[in-house]
């Protein structure tokens, strides 16, 4: 029997991994979806099959969706800046949320959005699946024991060849495109889980160094950034549509390195070598596609009546923000709606 019902804003490609990752979960079920495209919406929903074996509906609009009081959480997959209308409009029918990175494109949205859930108690995370996946859990482990030491710093890539399409999301202003905002906050969120896992919390960095090249568009199609932190720790960046990259994440310690080898925002091997000592290869598969973790973290926080993850805290989704203002600012980004 379905436990949990999930309503789903947005049917696009992350969209359907988190049907996916809902649709192999005991307990849990699609039960609605909502596209600005009804037809798309449709076909969307009539390829979803729960573990139940039902199929979610395709809503007829916005307000449908929110009055219907099976749904006990909306999941939100729209363009970026696109999320902070539908939050809102969730918030305030008083309908958790559980919404794509970044929860919006700049800190002031977004702490609008954060007093928003706070005042009227209702649910809010942000969808950054890296925190949950299983071999950070390991990755923690180590940092945590000190197994490299001190720490010094860490690098880390996540960049891919896009073509270039002025009006898709990647590259268009009026819907919050480029690097940063799209992959680049993985680089940041990972930074921040890092300081925090290894020194209990992530200081305020002491100076943002940021540099990039703009798309004929104006966003950011390729970020460098380096973060300084008390103590000489640093965190190194790049992040872009227009190449490709190791997508690595390297942790530098005084005895040895942890390393999280490819796609380190999806990763499911780390590696730990200790100076002198033979390397350790963990590995930590999926159960279905590695959205579920999150969902789970949203589904449990959700039923004990909680208005954050202590996983993934408002504080988090708002300090990110903020250094990907900075990092614009730097950069040369604005956007129309700004």
């Amino acid at each position: 029997m379905t436990t949990f019902a999930w309503a789903l804003i947005g049917p696009g490609r992350i969209a359907r991994r988190f049907a996916g990752a809902v649709s192999g979960m005991p307990g849990a079920g699609l039960r609605a979806v909502l596209g600005r495209d009804a037809t798309r919406a449709a076909d969307f929903a009539a390829n979803c099959t729960n573990i139940d074996g039902s199929h979610p509906v395709a809503a007829g609009s916005c307000d449908e969706l929110l009055a219907d009081p099976r749904i006990d959480g909306v999941y939100i997959a729209t363009p970026h800046a696109q999320h902070g209308e539908w939050v809102r409009r969730c918030l305030d029918a008083g309908k958790p949320v559980l919404c794509e990175k970044p929860l919006v494109p700049n800190l002031a949205q977004g702490q609008a959005l954060v007093d928003l859930a706070r005042e009227r108690q209702v649910f809010l995370m942000e969808a950054v699946w890296t925190r949950f996946l299983p071999i950070y859990a390991v990755v923690a482990r180590w940092l945590r024991d000190q197994a490299i030491g001190e720490l010094r710093g860490m690098q880390s890539s996540f960049c891919f060849p896009a073509p270039f399409e002025p009006a898709g999301r990647l590259f268009n202003p009026a819907l919050a495109g480029g690097a940063l905002l799209d992959i680049g906050i993985y680089n940041l969120s990972v930074t921040r889980w890092v300081l925090q896992t290894a020194l209990g919390a992530c200081p305020e960095p002491l100076a943002i160094h940021a540099t990039g090249v703009l798309a004929p568009t104006g966003v950011d199609q390729r970020v460098t950034a380096t973060l300084h932190f008390p103590g000489g720790l640093d965190s190194q960046f790049i992040c872009g549509l227009d190449g490709s990259a190791e997508n690595a994440l390297t942790i530098c310690g005084e005895h040895g390195v942890i390393r999280l080898p490819t796609r380190f925002w999806q990763a499911t091997e780390a590696l730990l070598q200790r100076s002198g000592e033979p390397e350790q290869r963990i590995q930590e598969p999926f159960r279905v596609n590695g959205l579920e973790y999150e969902i789970e973290e949203a589904q449990r926080c959700i039923h004990a009546g909680l208005i954050e993850s202590p996983c993934m805290a408002h504080a988090e989704t708002l300090a990110t923000l903020g250094w990907m203002d900075e990092i614009r600012r730097q950069v040369g980004v604005r956007y129309p709606f700004e």
